[in-house]
């Protein structure tokens, strides 16, 4: 295992700089997700932590040492395509095998190193087949087995689940996230996709335009991100803005709304708004009312559009929703002051 750090990373495309200055801490052992939409610079972060694009400057640190001019064959780094990348004429023993091939490994060390591998990921048995004798989820296995086989220092994943449809993509989340900790080798992976993210990431970075947005644990960006784009990249999120008062935001209808400090701007996530339906709120909450718009059922939950005062709301409710709340319906809404995020812009 190896940490990798990456310090002042700056790259530009014909004339467009697509990463501005990155610095950030991969720890030893953990699983990292480098989020944000498309062109954020995740991906080219990942490709100049593997070799295959080189920083026009900084440094790139992977167990103390500057890989950064370094060839990708010297650096051990292991990598997952979102593609596959398998051989369609080589077997799946051969092509998780291929890496110890191409290092000279012998033959016999080969072959018990790639049944290990198979086992890991939980095809053992199948090394005969060919690729397209694969399901979707078995072929990302193999180039899962294939990645590690090789013993990295550090394993680099790009987008890898994004070709399987969602229940097979949870399955996979499940058993990525297991072989991760049976290795326990240095795991970085891009995603674009938040729900991913939040579940395999022990830390998560966020890109936007080049840069780091916000970075720590999944539960503290969750619940209580700094910035506005944070919050509404990653999950729902009601932002609401007015003028900060020492009980928390003042809307501009009048209303209080209770926060932790004073803000100008806060984000709710959904499913911290109840309903007050005798019009009242426990002790301390905010109460407010607001006209229904949508009703949308989602199985485990319901989800309330709703408006207030021109300001657009939503409302996560477990189970079902009363039957009187429809379009057009007022609901009373009860948020509790330590749900209320103040942001900083």
């Amino acid at each position: 295992m190896a940490g990798v750090a990456v310090r002042g990373i700056r790259k530009r495309f014909a004339g467009a700089e697509a990463l501005a200055g990155i610095s950030l801490d991969f720890p030893d052992g953990g699983f990292f997700g480098l989020l944000g939409p498309s062109g954020s610079g995740k991906t080219t972060l990942l490709r100049i932590i593997a070799g295959f694009e080189h920083p026009d400057s900084g440094r790139v640190e992977i167990g103390g040492e500057d890989v950064a001019r370094m060839p990708v064959e010297r650096r051990r780094i292991g990598m997952v395509f979102q593609s596959y990348a398998l051989f369609p004429n080589m077997t799946v023993a051969e092509n998780v095998a291929f890496g110890l091939r191409a290092a000279g490994v012998p033959r016999a060390e080969r072959a018990t190193r790639a049944a290990e591998a198979l086992a890991l990921v939980r095809l053992q048995g199948l090394g005969e087949r060919r690729p397209h004798q694969l399901s979707g989820g078995q072929r990302q296995r193999v180039a899962l087995a294939r990645a590690i086989v090789t013993r990295p220092r550090v394993l680099l994943l790009d987008e890898p689940l994004s070709a399987l449809d969602k229940a097979l993509r949870e399955e996979m989340q499940v058993e990525l996230k297991r072989i991760q900790r049976e290795v326990g080798v240095t795991t970085i992976f891009v995603t674009h996709d938040q729900e991913e993210a939040l579940t395999l990431s022990d830390r998560i970075g966020i890109l936007r335009d080049g840069l780091l947005v916000e970075e720590g644990p999944p539960e503290t960006l969750y619940a209580a991100p700094r910035t506005r784009f944070a919050a509404e990249f990653l999950g729902a999120a009601n932002i609401l803005t007015g003028e900060a008062v020492p009980e928390g935001l003042r809307l501009p209808d009048g209303a209080i709304l209770r926060a932790p400090a004073p803000a100008r701007m806060v984000a709710i996530r959904p499913e911290a708004v109840t309903l007050a339906p005798d019009g009242s709120a426990p002790e301390g909450w905010t109460a407010l009312t607001a006209t229904v718009t949508a009703r949308i059922f989602a199985g485990a939950r319901t989800i309330l559009h709703l408006e207030r005062h021109g300001t657009a709301l939503r409302a996560s409710l477990p189970g079902g929703a009363p039957p009187a709340l429809v379009p057009g319906a007022e609901a009373r809404l009860a948020i509790p002051p330590d749900r209320v995020v103040p942001l900083t812009g």
